[in-house]
């Protein structure tokens, strides 16, 4: 996991980078993230084109290039590394018409009423709206 950025003193976002941590993440969280991450990471080295022919080289800058393209997928932790709120954002975090952000709890839960201060703070690093109408795809109630 690679850290993001700070939610308050105890809590912190982190982006999954492989697919092992994408499946604890889905473990911790009892939902489907690492579906949707293995999707979207075969689809963004789908759209790779290696810069050589050699067949020894076709996979250089392959990983990099799926960092670069594939959405980003967050998780918020605690202090001692307990799975709170699972995101998952545009590519580079970049806004994008076409792309619906997702934000859920464990569960596929409700996130914002514990935890919209920690998504809020994420918004702001990258510049996003990350509001609730948004990007809580479920409705309950």
């Amino acid at each position: 996991m690679k850290f993001i950025c700070d939610a308050s003193d105890t809590l912190t976002w982190f982006r999954l980078e492989n697919d092992a941590e994408a499946a604890r993440e889905s473990q911790i969280m009892a939902h489907a993230v690492e579906k949707y991450f293995r999707n979207e990471w075969e689809k963004a080295a789908r759209t790779h084109r290696p810069a050589s022919q050699r067949v020894i080289e076709q996979n250089i800058g392959l990983n990099a290039h799926i960092q670069r393209e594939m959405p980003l997928f967050l998780t918020l932790r605690d202090g001692t590394g307990n799975g709170l709120v699972t995101a998952m954002l545009p590519p580079r975090g970049v806004e994008d018409a076409g792309f619906r952000p997702i934000v859920v709890g464990a569960h596929n839960a409700d996130p914002y009423p514990a935890h919209g201060e920690a998504i809020r703070k994420l918004a702001e690093h990258f510049g996003l709206a990350l509001d609730r109408d948004r990007c809580f795809p479920y409705r309950r109630g």
